[in-house]
């Protein structure tokens, strides 16, 4: 019998699946008092050094979509604390820096697997989706992703490449590891 894996964010609180708001978005907080947005999330106090302060900080979801801004790849394994198999043969990740479409801030992510540096392009339009960043026999890691939009694209998917499947999270199976 095949057991069922926990899907587990590897950051709580920062994106998630906003079911009628518009599906998977990351999650940023709002300043009531100056309306600045942040990413990531802010629970503190605001980060606006222009802010009167006294405003109360809330949970938004962000933009599906934003800009290519910037983009490179990973050609070397990482330090920890990413998670990465000695082990495994090193396969090279594309990170992406997007501007989001209504705050205008820079996120930064990984690309879905598959879309490497030369699909990519100052300016091109991206959307956020579900990705699966590592996973063990019991958990699933999941983190956001971006991929491009072409025509006829909605926002949503596994970011995974695939069909939603769950890889066993040891590579060489579509899953990128930082």
């Amino acid at each position: 019998m095949e057991r069922t894996r926990t899907r587990t964010p590897v950051v709580s609180g920062w994106f998630g699946d906003s079911g009628a708001e518009g599906g998977f978005r990351l999650l940023g907080t709002r300043c009531s008092a100056c309306a600045a947005v942040f990413f990531p999330r802010e629970d503190a106090y605001c980060r606006n050094p222009h802010c009167a302060g006294d405003g109360e900080l809330a949970e938004v979801p962000l933009s599906p979509r934003g800009r290519v801004w910037s983009y490179t790849d990973g050609r070397y394994r990482p330090p920890a604390p990413y998670v990465s198999d000695p082990d495994v043969p090193w396969e090279p990740y594309t990170l992406v820096a997007v501007e989001l479409e209504a705050e205008g801030m820079v996120v930064l992510g990984q690309a879905v697997p598959g879309v490497g540096v030369a699909d990519l392009a100052i300016g091109m339009e991206v959307e956020v989706v579900g990705g699966v960043l590592d996973g063990t026999a019991e958990t699933t890691w999941t983190t956001w992703r971006f991929r491009p939009v072409t025509d006829g694209d909605g926002a949503g998917g596994d970011g995974d490449g695939g069909d939603g499947a769950e890889g066993d999270g040891a590579g060489g199976d579509g899953e990128v590891r930082p």
